[in-house]
C-alpha cells in the first residue's frame, strides 16, 4: 500500500490509510464505503493544497479573512453585499469591483479577503499595489517586454489593485495602466481599493479623458462598495488608549 501510494503520488491516502482502515473495521463499513473515504480524504487534501498555492501565488501582503472583518465597527458596509461578493459570481462573469473610502475603513482588508475567497474557489488571483504595478509597467516598456508583462497581468482571473489614488501618475504611467485595464475589460475581473472618490481621480490621472476612460473600465457593469470616511482603525486605537488609561 505504501509503495503503491508513493508510485501514484497519493500522499494523503498513504498517510491516513491505517487510521481510516481501523475506523472502517470498527464501523463495519463496506469495501465501497472505505474506498470512498480514502478517495475523499485525498481529494480534500489535494484541493486544500491547491488553494494554498493559489493564495500564495496571489502575493497578498498579509492574511485577511471575511470572518475577521468587524462589520459592527463600520455600519457603512452592508454585510449581505460583501457575503454575496464572496460567492465569486462577479469573478465568474468577469465584472469589476471598486472599494472606495477613506484610510482605515477596511478597503484593503476586504480586497484581500475577497481575493482570498476567489483563490479558494479556484480562480487565479494577483494582488499588487497601484504604484508597484505602474513602476513595473514603465520598466517593462523601457526593456521592450511590455507586451509580455501586460499579457501576464491579463491572464489572471482576478487582478486586485490596492491603494489606487494615493499618488499622482504621470501621463505615461496612467496610459500604461490603462492598457492593462483594457486588456482585461469584459474578460477577466478587476478589483480596486481607492481612498479617493471617482470625482477626485483627476488628481491621480491628470488627463480628464484618460481619467474618464479608466473610471468607465472599472465601473461598467460592476459593483461599487463605499466604505465611508470614519476610520475604525483610529477608533480602535483610541479605545485601547482609553482602556489603558482607565486601568
Amino acid at each position: 500500500m505504501d509503495a503503491a501510494c508513493r508510485n501514484l503520488r497519493l500522499p494523503t491516502m498513504r498517510g491516513q490509510f491505517s487510521e481510516l482502515a481501523d475506523a472502517a473495521a470498527r464501523d463495519q463499513m463496506t469495501y465501497r464505503g472505505f474506498l470512498a473515504e480514502l478517495l475523499m480524504a485525498e481529494c480534500d487534501d489535494r484541493n486544500r493544497r491547491r488553494s494554498e498555492r493559489r493564495i500564495k501565488a496571489a502575493g497578498f501582503p498579509r492574511e485577511k479573512a471575511l470572518r475577521t472583518f468587524e462589520f459592527d465597527a463600520n455600519p457603512a458596509i452592508d454585510p449581505a453585499a460583501i457575503h454575496t461578493l464572496a460567492s465569486c459570481e462577479w469573478v465568474r462573469k468577469g465584472l469589476p469591483l471598486c472599494l472606495i473610502g477613506d484610510s482605515g475603513t477596511g478597503k484593503s482588508h476586504l480586497l484581500i479577503a475577497l481575493g482570498t475567497e476567489a483563490a479558494m474557489a479556484g480562480f487565479r488571483v494577483k494582488y499588487v499595489l497601484a504604484t508597484k504595478l505602474v513602476n513595473e509597467l514603465v520598466e517593462a516598456a523601457d526593456e521592450k517586454v511590455l507586451t509580455k508583462t501586460i499579457a501576464r497581468y491579463g491572464r489572471v482571473d482576478l487582478l486586485c489593485i490596492d491603494e489606487l489614488g494615493y499618488m499622482e501618475l504621470d501621463r505615461r504611467g496612467a496610459e500604461l495602466l490603462f492598457q492593462v485595464l483594457t486588456e482585461r475589460e469584459e474578460k477577466n475581473s478587476m478589483a480596486i481599493a481607492s481612498n479617493e472618490s471617482f470625482s477626485s481621480w483627476t488628481k491621480t490621472f491628470t488627463d480628464p479623458r484618460l481619467c474618464a476612460a479608466i473610471v468607465d473600465r472599472l465601473t461598467f457593469g460592476g459593483n461599487i462598495i463605499e466604505t465611508g470616511s470614519d476610520s475604525y482603525r483610529l477608533a480602535h486605537t483610541k479605545a485601547r488608549q482609553q482602556a489603558t488609561a482607565a486601568s
